[in-house]
This record gives structure tokens, C-alpha cells and sequence, in this order.
């Protein structure tokens, strides 16, 4: 299966300096290179193919290609940070013979070298979540079909056509609920209770008023105008009764 090119990043500008052969193992140094007069102005782009990533150096223009960077891994030796700035790296370009020869790289804006820098990292992140799926145990399929006889229950909620729900509920049997009790058989009265005297009697009558006057004898006594009756007068009355 033929691997197709994929562009990772493109940067319109980018500078390419001669830097002098490091001095030291503490890293490169941008103050050591002459940044006002840089060898070579164009375009930066990050591509890879299948496992492969390059950093090609092209004419803005034309596209034609100046230098190229294979890089094996980042961080590494083939892009290296300066230890004094953010924006400039130095790159380990190749021809095609496999010569290869160290130059440096800047940009003008601080964001630039930060989209290479996290572009390089999610790539090599990738490559390494590749090569551990890869590595990993085929786990076998799962069988999800029905076995022979197997069956299953699904519960269905019916709605009307109004959006209301349909309540299927049991309908009460006869007997089953509560109601009113029948009358008693006959609607016979109860019988009055013995020993009580008859409601039209005098005596049940008579114990009226005297209760009537001693519970208004306090408003009597208030209102010297107003008569209250009698004992006597009640009882002569019953007397003609």
C-alpha cells in the first residue's frame, strides 16, 4: 500500500544562520550567532510519511527545496532547542549522499517556534500510541447473538395521542372495596331507657325555668328594669294547667 505525504505544519518565514561548532556540551547558544544577517530567508514545513518525518526548508516562491531534516525522534539530535531563547533551534540537515551538517533556525514570532515545538511532540505521541495498539494481545470478539431458545422482555410505554400515559391498572371486583353499610332491617326506633321520666311531663318542664333564672340572674341585677319571672307565677300556671 503506497504511503501518502501529510503536511503537519507550515510556517511562511523562517531564518537559517551558520552557527560556529558548539563550544561546549552545555548546548548551543543564539547570542553566538549573527542574527542581524541571516544566510538564507523562506519556508518551513513539518511532514511526515508512514513513520518518517521531515522538516523541509523551501523557496517561499518557486517551493524548491533548500534543506532537509529527517528526524528520528523528539527531543533529540536532530532538533535541538538553544539553551538562551525559544525561537531559535538548530537542525541537523542531510542530502541525499547521507552528508549532513548542523545549521540554525529562528522566527520572528514567539508563537511560531511554539506551534513546531508542540507539532513535533503530538507526532511522536502518536507514533508511540500506534506502536502500542500494534503491540497489543488481539482480544477475541464478542458473540452478542441470541442463543437457541433464548428469549428476551421488553416493556413498552403506550402513550394517547394527547401525550398523556395510559394507566393500565386492575379494575376492583365487587365486594372488594369499601361503601356505605345497609340500614338495619325494619328501621325500628331504639326503645327509651328506663326509669326516664315522658318529654311532656310537668316535673321534666317545670326544672326549666329555675335553671333560666339563675343563669340570667346576673344581667337582672345589671338592669333593675327588666322583670324576670316569677317562681310562683310558673308554678300557679302548671297548677291551671
Amino acid at each position: 500500500m503506497e504511503t501518502y505525504e501529510s503536511v503537519l505544519l507550515v510556517k511562511p518565514e523562517v531564518f537559517v544562520f551558520n552557527i560556529p561548532p558548539r563550544a561546549s556540551n552545555r548546548g548551543y547558544r543564539a547570542a553566538d550567532w549573527n542574527l542581524a544577517e541571516p544566510s538564507w530567508t523562506g519556508r518551513l514545513r513539518l511532514v511526515s510519511k508512514g513513520e518518517e518525518c521531515f522538516i523541509k526548508l523551501e523557496d517561499k516562491n518557486s517551493g524548491e527545496l533548500f534543506a532537509k531534516c529527517p528526524i528520528d525522534t523528539y527531543p533529540g539530535v536532530a532538533v535541538e532547542s538553544v539553551t538562551d531563547s525559544s525561537r531559535y533551534f538548530v537542525l541537523r540537515i542531510q542530502d541525499d549522499n547521507g552528508r549532513s551538517a548542523f545549521v540554525g533556525i529562528g522566527f520572528g514570532d514567539r508563537s511560531d517556534s511554539f506551534d513546531l515545538n508542540v507539532a513535533l511532540q503530538d507526532h511522536f505521541k502518536w507514533l508511540r500510541k500506534e506502536k502500542q495498539i500494534s503491540e497489543e494481545p488481539n482480544q477475541p470478539e464478542l458473540d452478542l447473538r441470541f442463543k437457541e431458545g433464548e428469549t428476551i422482555k421488553i416493556n413498552m410505554k403506550i402513550t394517547k395521542k394527547d401525550g398523556s400515559d395510559v394507566a393500565t391498572r386492575p379494575k376492583p371486583r365487587g365486594g372488594g372495596g369499601l361503601g356505605l353499610l345497609p340500614p338495619p332491617p325494619g328501621g325500628s326506633k331504639l326503645p327509651a331507657p328506663p326509669g326516664s321520666s315522658p318529654a311532656g311531663s310537668p316535673s321534666h318542664v317545670a326544672s326549666k325555668p329555675e335553671n333560666a333564672a339563675e343563669s340570667w340572674g346576673d344581667f337582672t341585677t345589671a338592669n333593675p328594669s327588666a322583670s324576670a319571672p316569677s317562681p310562683s307565677n310558673s308554678n300557679s300556671n302548671w297548677v291551671q294547667f
